[in-house]
């Protein structure tokens, strides 16, 4: 089982680590790096962090130079004067007259602790953001007692703080905290007598299973995902496209998707969340109790192959009654992604015995999907606005939750509770007719 590196990849942006560093560890996701860089917010945070790891490193000298030689701090060569110049054009006053190490300090503390809240959005629902923001801000940072220890606990354990950037924690020597989402997360909510239990958020495929998916791609003329919408999970396949490369994944013609009305509510919103171009297929059932997914998959596939010369397909399903549809269509190419909990051993032995290869879907994470479940739960949400008073507000995200069908740990509903059920705005339009908003 691998993890994701979203989360460290953002942090290790932000606390000033070097670029070069910050791309190793987000080398899966460069775009990710891009947003980063793109956004002033993050620049702001990354700056200051920077600048107070410097002054933390060169706290002595900084004093001498500007003492004895009246020198500022954007003239020391051990500070970033880019940096410095960017932070004075967006109307941060790092520079002071007459200035000392410490007054340079809290001026440094005082603009993290009130900026570094534009950046909560970078971050999921399913994480504390209080633990995160803690990570860089400094309670009572203004008392010297406070910074003299800081400052002590940071040069005597300097080596076991993340590439020896400063970060508010208590240091431990654990081989490196940013190595993964799963350990970042382990360690912080640990150090406050908390535990990180959304396992499914940060993990992540094997890359040999990556590069299987890979390769069945690259290795066909045309391929196209197929998925029995009663067998399989609309958030696990936008994690599967998600967690693989834009390039490879964009070789897919179109996605079908074969959908019941008893169905995920997911599966109605998801061509808004990937690049592939999506193909929604309600199938009608003559007999309430009798669904006809199955044979309009199978019938559509058969047509795609011979009509359309369409070799290879991506199915989503556990069902292992395509082995009927696989077995007939000797020509064409299959790869079966399945989820743990609905597929038999029997189906996994069928296709390893005809050496068609298969894989889990919920080996993908889906800590990269969720915009995506945001979505989807602002629309269950808004359903109930209209008769909200009428509901306990922590009941109604188990509720809408249940709905969507998201599986998530109860820190993730208290986190959407919190965030979007207790700020909920009562507002008049112009007309006069009151009602609900959402603040986002």
């Amino acid at each position: 089982m691998a993890y994701t590196k979203t989360n460290v990849t953002i942090i290790a942006y932000l606390i000033g680590i070097k670029m070069d560093i910050v791309r190793q560890i987000g080398e899966e996701n460069p775009e990710l790096i891009e947003k980063l860089k793109d956004n002033k917010y993050c620049r702001i945070i990354r700056y200051l962090c920077k600048l107070r790891t410097n002054l933390m490193m060169n706290f002595k000298n900084t004093d001498t130079e500007m003492r004895m030689n009246l020198k500022n701090i954007d003239k020391l060569p051990w500070f970033d004067t880019d940096n410095i110049k960017q932070l004075e054009e967006w109307g941060y006053h790092i520079i002071k007259p007459n200035g000392t190490s410490a007054k340079y300090m809290e001026s440094i503390n005082k603009y993290i602790s009130d900026n570094i809240s534009n950046c909560k959005e970078l971050f999921s629902e399913y994480v504390n953001w209080s633990y995160i923001k803690d990570i860089f801000t400094i309670p009572k940072f203004t008392q010297e007692r406070v910074m003299k220890n800081e400052f002590a606990k940071y040069m005597a354990y300097r080596e076991f703080y993340p590439f020896q950037q400063y970060i508010h924690w208590q240091p431990e020597d654990c081989g490196g905290i940013l190595f993964n989402d799963s350990k970042f997360f382990s360690i912080i909510y640990r150090q406050h007598n908390d535990m990180y239990i959304s396992k499914s958020n940060y993990r992540d495929a094997d890359e040999e299973v990556k590069e299987r998916i890979y390769e069945f791609i690259n290795d066909t003329d045309s391929v196209e995902i197929v998925v029995d919408c009663e067998n399989s999970n609309p958030y696990k396949l936008c994690s599967v496209i998600a967690g693989l490369k834009r390039h490879e994944i964009s070789k897919v013609q179109k996605i079908i998707l074969f959908d019941d009305i008893h169905t995920d509510p997911g599966w109605d919103m998801i061509d808004k969340f990937v690049s592939i171009p999506v193909e929604h297929i309600m199938v009608d059932r003559v007999k309430e109790q009798k669904s006809l997914v199955d044979i309009k998959m199978t019938a559509t596939v058969c047509m795609e192959h011979y009509q359309n010369r369409v070799s290879s397909f991506l199915l989503f399903s556990s069902d292992s009654d395509y082995w009927g549809l696989i077995s007939s269509l000797p020509n064409a190419h299959f790869l079966m992604m399945f989820e743990y909990s609905k597929v038999s051993e029997a189906i996994k032995r069928t296709l390893a015995g005809h050496e068609i290869y298969f894989c889990a879907i919920d080996d993908f994470g889906t800590g990269k999907i969720d915009e995506f479940k945001k979505f989807v739960l602002f629309r269950m949400l808004k359903k109930y606005l209209p008769y909200l008073l009428q509901y306990n507000g922590k009941e109604l995200v188990t509720k809408i939750y249940h709905e969507a069908k998201i599986p998530a740990e109860q820190n993730e509903m208290d986190n959407f509770y919190n965030k979007y059920i207790k700020t909920l705005k009562f507002v008049a339009d112009d007309g006069g007719k009151m009602y609900f908003e959402i603040a986002k």
